[in-house]
């Protein structure tokens, strides 16, 4: 199942940060201009490929610790980005084949995609809707019309590499407030979200870039995104870089990867 708002078309004169992400992703889904601006911003940061590459590993754990260790059967993930398997689904399904996902994004290329977000088991089921985080209203509307998530039972909020992109105007605490709100106990948010705090002079010229290509960012404080946890229970190991959020701190071939080179922070919370 899709939904898609009227008149939302293609825009390819400006760079867009989900198919910049495809980009460093090594994925062919995305246009010239996100690429030239993808190019900049890793002359910025050259580490910009390993993070995008452990942001994609920390949704994975975060996905199989919420299903083995918590029961979750149930997913909300807002900003998902063109479609890169495994998919979320197929993380949570792999463990419970009875596992329910609606994906939300508001860039109608991934509404191109969107079929391979579909791709449930039988037992399972998926959707996808177009929605604007900056209107949490509309988009809980839409997830409810899905028919797939039921709000009796835990939900877990998947906002991965999103929350930097809605600065301080549009008030992303309240935003992530109203996403929660409506989840009954037992809920999780999954999140992780750039910081400067381990190396403020590269960070800052990667915010340039992302905001001159047309996708104004915030990267902000261990103190600033943990805001965003405020009344739930963080689970082991709290809020850290995502590349050691229950991972040995290292690459897939064993390198080593520092914090600076990551800068990005991810935690797993519990509503009580």
């Amino acid at each position: 199942m899709t939904t898609r708002q009227a008149g939302r078309d293609l825009d390819t004169s400006k760079a867009h940060s989900a198919r910049m992400y495809d980009y460093f992703l090594g994925g062919k889904d995305h246009f010239e201009i996100d690429k030239d601006a993808a190019l900049v911003a890793a002359q910025a940061h050259p580490g910009i490929y390993v993070t995008a590459r452990e942001n994609r590993a920390f949704m994975h754990r975060a996905t199989r610790a919420l299903a083995q260790e918590h029961g979750i059967r149930q997913w909300l993930d807002i900003g998902t980005g063109i479609p890169t398997e495994p998919n979320l689904h197929q993380v949570a399904q792999s463990v419970a084949n009875d596992a329910r996902v609606v994906y939300a994004d508001n860039d109608p290329l991934v509404l191109k995609y969107a079929e391979r977000l579909m791709r449930s088991t039988t037992q399972g089921r998926t959707a996808y809707v177009e929605a604007d985080i900056t209107d949490p209203e509309a988009l809980m509307r839409s997830v409810e019309d899905a028919g797939v998530l039921d709000f009796t039972q835990p939900v877990a909020l998947s906002l991965n590499a999103l929350m930097h992109f809605i600065t301080d105007p549009h008030d992303p605490y309240a935003i992530v407030h109203r996403l929660l709100d409506p989840l009954p106990a037992g809920s999780a948010l999954a999140m992780n979200h750039c910081t400067p705090d381990f190396d403020p002079v590269t960070w800052n010229k990667v915010a340039e870039v992302y905001t001159k290509s047309g996708s104004p960012v915030q990267f902000r404080s261990h103190t600033d995104v943990r805001r965003f946890f405020d009344g739930l229970d963080l689970i082991d190991p709290g809020l850290c870089c995502c590349h050691r959020w229950r991972a040995p701190g290292t690459g897939p071939e064993g390198e080593e990867i520092t914090d600076a080179q990551i800068s990005l922070l991810a935690g797993v919370g519990i509503k009580r």
